[in-house]
C-alpha cells in the first residue's frame, strides 16, 4: 500500500513539473486555442522533468472540415 502512494506522489510531482514547464513557455497565454497548442500543452504536461533536459514535444494536428 505504501509503494502505491508514493507512486502516486511522484506522478503528481512529475505533471506539475510539466505544468510549471508549459507555463514557462507561455502556452497559457494564448486566448484562441486550437488543437495543436492543446496537444502541445498536453504533451508538454506529460513530458514533466524532461522538459528541462531538452526535450520540445510539440504536436500538429488538422481537424476535419465539414463538409458543405
Amino acid at each position: 500500500m505504501r509503494g502505491t502512494s508514493i507512486f502516486g506522489v511522484l506522478v503528481v510531482i512529475w505533471l506539475v513539473i510539466g505544468a510549471i514547464a508549459a507555463g514557462q513557455r507561455g502556452y497559457y497565454s494564448d486566448e484562441e486555442a486550437n488543437c495543436a497548442e492543446v496537444g502541445t500543452i498536453l504533451v508538454t504536461i506529460a513530458a514533466g522533468p524532461l522538459n528541462y533536459v531538452g526535450a520540445n514535444p510539440k504536436v500538429d494536428c488538422e481537424l476535419p472540415q465539414p463538409s458543405q
